[in-house]
């Protein structure tokens, strides 16, 4: 994890006037006492470091009044390394970079893993949903105060009042669309990542770099536009979602089709009761039911829930497929069930 700006500033500052002190001290003795390099380095830094004054000869009056000025100095920069060294301590600066080392080292482990990139209203929806499905997750956003809010004062809560508790979130502070902050995430190691930044410009950037470096990455990107739906995918993205449409277009379908919705919205999650939609492909399937047919496999009669469709390898969809269908090699099955008959469906038919 990166240190904030003021962090690396404050640091540069201690560091820089340590270091000039010691160089004005090495050049002021060099010049006005006729010291030796080694000779000056030693006076500068005892110095500096306060740590008692054994003169090596007697210093002439020019020397001792630049001692003198170089001695007070040295008390504001030694002020200022204590300032800087008690807001680590006291404010729980050190803490807080322990801390972001420790989660950037528990990034690097992971592997599969999904991105979010923007950690607005869609993206804590998505993260919520991920979370539920025991999908490993790590956030990228910029803005350090939503961050503190979520992670200091409601880690491990419900963060959007679905029920669904947040744990820790492992996230990287700072821009997606540059690149040393995605592969700080895992970019190279990740399965995909969802690009929900507020401008499309943005996400088009973060779709760019991702596919140039993971060409195998997943990439959903948010879209506000139409116009950018084509420019997105252009830009690597395997899938565009335009949050405003899919709103209208829901509230009209209320009206129009309202049954049709609430079931859609059981299969989302979106009402009480809800029903779960499940994928298992061919691979993931028991290898002692691979082979079979959709009515040898008797998905409904053992578990209640129900082969609602069948993506071919092809890329066709079959909605209600024939029972004597046979699944086959890079075929995906979609399941339809409660919580308990996908739970059920999982033990019985997923390969463990």
């Amino acid at each position: 994890m990166p240190l904030r700006p003021s962090q690396i500033n404050r640091l540069k500052y201690a560091a820089a006037l340590t270091l000039s002190s010691v160089v004005i001290g090495i050049t002021g003795f060099m010049t006005i006492e006729r010291f030796n390099a080694p000779d000056s380095f030693y006076m500068s830094v005892i110095t500096v470091a306060g740590g008692g004054y054994d003169v090596l000869r007697p210093l002439s009056q020019a020397g001792r009044i630049f001692t003198s000025f170089y001695i007070l100095y040295n008390l504001l920069v030694v002020a200022y390394l204590v300032s800087v060294i008690t807001t680590f301590i006291f404010d729980g600066e050190l803490q807080k970079i322990f801390k972001m080392y420790r989660t950037d080292q528990e990034i690097k482990r992971f592997s599969g893993h999904v991105i979010i990139c923007g950690f607005g209203s869609n993206g804590r929806k998505a993260y919520q949903k991920l979370l539920h499905n025991n999908v490993r997750v790590v956030v990228i956003e910029q803005n350090e105060q939503l961050i503190k809010e979520l992670t200091e004062g409601r880690n491990g809560a419900d963060i959007d009042g679905d029920g669904v508790p947040g744990g820790k979130i492992f996230y990287v502070l700072g821009d997606a669309t540059l690149d040393p902050v995605m592969e700080q995430a895992g970019i190279g190691r990740a399965s995909a990542i969802i690009a929900a930044l507020p401008k499309d410009s943005d996400n088009m950037s973060v779709s760019l770099s991702a596919r140039a470096l993971n060409p195998r990455l997943n990439i959903i990107a948010r879209a506000s536009l139409k116009a950018s739906e084509r420019k997105l995918i252009a830009a690597g993205a395997n899938s565009v979602v335009m949050p405003d449409e899919i709103g209208g277009s829901h509230m009209a379908d209320l009206v129009v089709r309202p049954e049709v919705i609430r079931f859609i919205d059981l299969i989302s999650g979106l009402s009480a009761g809800k029903l779960r939609l499940e994928e298992l492909s061919f691979q993931q399937l028991r290898r002692d039911l691979q082979g079979r047919s959709i009515r040898e496999l008797d998905v409904r009669s053992l578990t209640g829930a129900t082969v609602i469709a069948l993506r071919q390898q092809s890329g066709a969809l079959l909605v209600s497929p024939d029972a004597d269908y046979c699944p086959a090699p890079g075929d995906v099955l979609l399941v339809l069930g409660s919580e308990a008959q996908i739970e059920t469906f999982e033990v019985q038919y997923r390969q463990l």
